[in-house]
């Protein structure tokens, strides 16, 4: 049989070759048939670009309706032999000719749109429209670029050189109408005979491959009218002399070019009938060869087919059982049996495929047993290898093995389980397993050890119960964000206890989608957050002691953390002599502050644990109420207490509230210190105010007296004296002068020693009077209206004055100073200002520092802004109210 069907089966081949051969030709020629459809009707919109080229330029140069008209039908007929184009090239197997085409239309618009403004002369608008008939003729070339012939090769090539030709003579026709209607034109001029050599190439490379009959009509529109005529103009062109006057007419031009081109066109048009001809021949031509040959394929594939029919029982039919026995065995089913027992080749086969069958079972039943043995935990369960043979027993024996190391990898797998059931139970974190529906499935003993109830109470509610109601909503949250399949790291909620206390608890959490399991694992931060909390109000305490703010407000910040950390009542109080107590400071979250302080006190517990701190001087406890005492320079001052409404407080609030009994006594002590640096302060200033005063009246009653006492005594002398012009006289007169001058010395000296003006009529007058001393001008801007301050403030506010007009003109070498004074709010507030050199450092011990000394001596406060170059700015703030009444209301006083 292979001996037959071996040569019909090479013919066969070579056939279907030589067909497949003859149809990729013929697919070839239908596919440069369809190209040369689209060429053709791309070379029609070429030549109505032409025509609209010339009428543009005809309308350019004359702008006469007429022209303008054939303009527009132009442009319409270009138009509608682009949308021929365009649908002809859509759909057929050639390059994307329709973009072209679009292109070229969206060009043509823009050109359109440009010649209608006028804004191209007529050289530009027959350039613009020949690039645009270029681009139209090479997609004409490349479409007709393919040769699958020789006969269609010359007939293309042919009618692509008259295409061209033709292209020529029209850009040649534009250019000579632009200079026949303008004869001084130089440069189209010299550039129109290039348009003659390339038609004339053209012309060349069409006689080449055109026929005879073409080439014949082109020789009679070449030598006969108008061809001469055209001629004739270009002779005239051709001639190096500029002669004009013979040039021929403009209308008389444009008709003879016209006519010559429409000869040429004539040609072009039978030169592509030819070329559609040719086409249609050749691929008529090979379609019938193609067909011939496939006929006599098909015809010798039905006489193998015969063959193989005729052969078909003795061959096919034992083939089919050993393949359905091969595809049953494949498909592990070993039930099927292969009848056929023949002698030949296909008889072994089949034996083999029966012993096969044999071998799979036992094969199968092996592995079945060992299933089996995985299933019943019978790890060492062994197949039996030596009843096989070759690759079957190199699989057992694998098998062996996968079995050995399963059996080593499951002891591995539950030792490990029992050390993390170790782990599990041993940890002190909490650690759980739960489904996405909110239940725990499984908990260690350490949520039994932390929230007090037992494993199967934590199994059998909803999780949510077990958390703080304030909590419930943002644990539902995370419980979705976990049943969505993200992390949770980090999350805090509480949970209550069995005992009702609250635990915090500090989650990391981890879903296992394909479970439906969230594994879970939580730390008790309850004391580590209490703990934080309370250091959190203690820096609070600190702080504002350190800042040195009044004790009363540290007293209510007190009462105010304490209340907050312990979620009581909580009040500062201090022990009076008569062995009663005063509030100092009290807060409550859920009540007035001052109220629950009062009732607080009155509480028999409440009062029990004051008393009991006044006895043992250390921290008691009675009932729901916790003291702790406050002990400033080893004196018992006053007790820190918080009290609950219903529970005990827990265990280790006195250490806690002696915490901040300490803050309140070094708030104290400070405040103690700085009061007595005030009065210090103070006593230093009134010390050297009341010396001044005391020199000041010493000068005025002694001095001052006894040097008027001598003026008078020198003026009755100078009385007695009879020669005025004698050499006594003038010494009498420089005496009484010199007297005089040291008087008003004098007098100088002590009013600034303390200037009477001040105790007179007050700080407005006497910053009047030192003004117009002052040896620089000064700008005054007071805003005291008559009112009179306390002796120290308006002399404390003088004598800055004073100092700064001296510096002002000692060592800031100012021009003018600025002096502005206003009491607001119970604050006498004084501004001097210089444009001096600036740069004062009151730190290197100027004498800026003695005046800070004076205004804070009195509760008061001076800040110098001096930046260097840029002057200097005093600000003084004077309390009204002298610091010894408001150290009368201190409450620790």
């Amino acid at each position: 049989m292979l001996l037959v069907l071996l040569p019909v089966t090479v013919l066969l081949a070579v056939t279907a070759l030589a067909a497949v051969t003859q149809w990729e030709e013929a697919r070839t020629l239908r596919d440069f048939d369809n190209a040369v459809e689209v060429s053709f009707a791309t070379s029609e919109v070429a030549e109505a670009v032409a025509r609209e080229r010339i009428a543009a330029v005809e309308a350019r140069l004359s702008g006469e309706p007429g022209s303008l008209r054939g303009r527009s039908e132009t442009q319409r007929t270009t138009d509608e032999a682009l949308r021929r184009a365009i649908g002809g090239s859509v759909g057929r197997p050639v390059p994307d000719v329709a973009g072209v085409l679009d292109a070229v239309r969206r060009q043509l618009h823009a050109l359109r749109v440009q010649t209608g403004t006028g804004s191209l002369d007529a050289r530009a608008v027959a350039q613009k429209y020949e690039v645009i008939e270029n681009k139209l003729i090479d997609v004409v070339a490349a479409l007709e670029s393919g040769r699958p012939t020789r006969a269609s090769g010359r007939a293309a090539d042919a009618h692509i050189a008259m295409v061209r030709a033709v292209a020529a003579a029209e850009s040649e026709r534009a250019e000579l109408a632009i200079l026949f209607h303008t004869p001084g034109d130089g440069h189209v001029h010299a550039t129109a005979g290039r348009w003659t050599e390339l038609e004339k190439a053209q012309l060349r490379a069409f006689r080449q491959t055109a026929s005879d009959a073409l080439e014949a009509e082109l020789h009679t529109a070449i030598f006969q009218e108008p061809g001469r005529r055209v001629r004739k103009a270009r002779d005239l062109l051709a001639d190096t002399e500029h002669r004009p006057a013979e040039w021929p007419a403009y209308q008389v031009w444009l008709t003879d070019s016209e006519e010559y081109v429409d000869a040429l066109r004539g040609i072009q048009e039978r030169a592509a009938d030819e070329l559609h001809v040719t086409a249609h021949r050749d691929l008529r031509a090979t379609r019938v060869q193609a067909f011939t040959e496939l006929a006599v394929s098909l015809a010798v594939l039905g006489l193998v087919t015969l063959l193989a029919l005729a052969l078909r029982r003795s061959i096919t039919r034992p083939l089919g059982q050993v393949s359905e026995g091969a595809r049953a065995l494949s498909d592990g089913d070993l039930s099927y049996d292969i009848r056929y027992a023949g002698r030949d080749e296909l008889g072994d086969v089949a034996d083999t495929f029966r012993e096969l069958r044999v071998t799979s079972e036992r094969l199968a039943g092996e592995i079945r047993a060992m299933n089996t043995a995985i299933d019943a935990g019978r790890l060492e369960h062994r197949a039996d290898v030596d009843s096989f043979d070759g690759t079957w027993a190199l699989l057992l024996r694998g098998m062996n093995g996968t079995m050995s190391s399963f059996a080593a990898a499951h002891g591995r797998r539950r030792r490990a389980e029992r050390e993390l059931e170790g782990i599990f139970n041993l940890s002190l974190d909490l650690l759980c397993i739960s489904d996405v529906d909110g239940y725990f499935k499984r908990v260690n003993p350490a949520f039994e050890r932390t929230l007090g109830y037992p494993i199967e109470t934590l199994t059998s509610r909803p999780l949510i119960d077990f958390v703080h109601e304030e909590d419930r909503d943002i644990t539902r949250e995370a419980l979705a964000l976990l049943a969505s399949g993200a992390e949770v790291a980090e999350f805090v909620n509480r949970y209550i206890r069995a005992d009702g206390t609250e635990c915090w608890l500090q989650w990391s959490a981890r879903p296992v989608a394909e479970e439906g399991l969230v594994y879970a694992a939580a730390r008790d931060v309850t004391e580590s957050r209490r703990a934080s909390l309370e250091q959190a109000a203690l820096r609070r305490v600190a702080t504002e002691v350190a800042r040195g703010v009044p004790p009363a407000q540290v007293f209510t910040t007190v009462a105010e953390e304490v209340g907050a950390l312990l979620d009581t009542a909580a009040a500062v109080l201090r022990y009076e002599p008569d062995r009663g107590v005063t509030v100092l400071g009290a807060a409550h979250a859920r009540a007035d502050a001052t109220a629950e302080a009062a009732r607080m006190i009155r509480r028999e517990g409440a009062r029990r644990t004051i008393d009991q701190v006044a006895r043992t001087r250390s921290a008691a406890r009675s009932g729901t109420s916790v003291g702790a005492p406050i002990v400033v320079d080893g004196r018992l001052w006053g007790v820190v207490v918080a009290a609950s409404l219903l529970d005990p407080l827990p265990d280790g609030t006195e250490s806690r509230l002696a915490d901040f009994t300490e803050l309140i006594a070094t708030a104290i002590a400070n405040a103690d210190s700085r009061a007595q640096l005030t009065a210090s302060r103070a006593r230093v200033v009134a010390a050297g105010d009341a010396s001044r005063r005391r020199i000041e009246r010493d000068l005025h009653d002694g001095v001052q007296q006894r040097l008027v006492s001598l003026q008078l005594e020198l003026r009755m002398t100078e009385t007695l004296v009879e020669d005025r012009s004698s050499e006594l006289a003038r010494q009498l007169d420089h005496l009484g002068k010199g007297l005089d001058s040291v008087f008003q010395d004098l007098l100088r000296v002590a009013r600034g020693i303390h200037p009477a003006v001040l105790s007179r009529g007050g700080l407005g007058p006497a910053l009047r009077a030192l003004a117009r001393r002052a040896a620089v001008p000064v700008e005054l801007d007071l805003g005291l209206a008559g009112a009179r301050f306390p002796e120290q403030v308006e002399v404390a506010a003088y004598y800055v004055t004073s100092e700064c007009l001296t510096n002002a003109v000692k060592h800031a070498r100012a021009s003018v100073v600025t002096v502005a004074a206003e009491e607001r709010s119970g604050v006498l507030e004084l501004v001097i200002a210089d444009d001096g050199v600036g740069g004062a450092e009151p730190d290197k011990g100027s004498g800026l520092i003695g005046l800070i000394d004076r205004v804070e001596a009195i509760g008061g406060r001076l800040t110098v802004t001096s930046p260097p170059g840029a002057g200097t700015t005093l600000t003084v703030r004077l309390p009204v109210t002298p610091p010894e009444e408001a150290a009368d209301d201190l409450p620790y006083a």
